[in-house]
């Protein structure tokens, strides 16, 4: 397992940059690398990609220079496994409400002593070969990052960090939203409240914090409350927006 830049970046104390990915392109992937992310996470929950094409994307993002996490579709043993032992930097896990679900994160992506994650060094994480201090390697280098999503999770967020073996509490604005039942306002007082109250508890707790911004704006203010692991757009998102603008600058060009 390589040494993981992202890590670097947020022990560091920096700010890194990412996005959620969906395109199944390594090509695309790579370009988003190269325009400067810290990290790309390829979206297994809401999109299509398959391991597969995960693998592929890994590569593309590796040559680019961004961090590959993969966020899997659910809190599954063999879906942790699967994503690490494909040469994942690190797996992102959805809706962990509590410290037993968070456990069961850590005992599936960590080796002994750590956690309980099967061992083979025959896969990519493991060069193919593996080494001798394979699993301590992976265990150092692959992060662990867990969606607080809910009012159950923020509730719960105090024994959720007495977890060891995560490093970054990631909050989802969008469906914490929808559990205030103010879907999508993402900039309502409850929801910001919610975020700026677990990120503190998480950084209390010595973690790393993740969110997602929609905007600049956004992003701004996630920094100032101790967010440093921050996603914005989707791929496809900011292709289609980009075309849409150019598209609009092209006709009111000729006009």
């Amino acid at each position: 397992m390589k040494e993981n830049g992202l890590r670097k970046t947020l022990e560091a104390g920096k700010t890194a940059f990412g996005t959620f990915c969906i395109l199944p392109s390594a090509t695309v992937v790579e370009a988003l690398g190269l325009s400067g992310l810290d990290f790309v996470i390829l979206d297994m929950e809401h999109g299509p990609l398959t391991y597969q094409t995960c693998e592929e994307l890994i590569r593309g993002a590796e040559c680019g220079g961004a961090a590959p996490i993969i966020r899997v579709s659910d809190n599954r043993p063999e879906l942790i496994l699967r994503a690490l032992d494909i040469g994942a930097a690190g797996v992102q896990v959805p809706q962990v409400g509590s410290k037993v679900e968070a456990e069961r994160v850590v005992e599936a992506a960590k080796y002994a002593p750590l956690g309980q994650r099967g061992v083979s060094i025959f896969t990519r994480a493991g060069g193919y070969v593996g080494s001798p201090d394979h699993t301590e390697r992976c265990n150092a280098q692959q992060m662990t990052v867990v969606h607080i999503e809910g009012m159950e999770a923020v509730q719960n967020i105090g024994e959720i960090l007495e977890t060891d073996g995560i490093d970054v509490i990631f909050l989802g604005p969008y469906d914490l939203s929808q559990s205030l039942g103010v879907t999508g306002q993402v900039d309502d007082p409850r929801v910001r409240g919610a975020l700026e109250s677990c990120a503190q508890k998480a950084r209390d707790a010595g973690r790393f914090v993740g969110s997602y911004a929609k905007d600049a704006n956004m992003a701004g203010w996630l920094h100032s409350i101790g967010v440093q692991y921050i996603a914005a757009y989707v791929d496809a998102t900011a292709v289609s927006l980009f075309y849409r603008r150019l598209l609009d600058d092209l006709r009111g060009a000729v006009e």
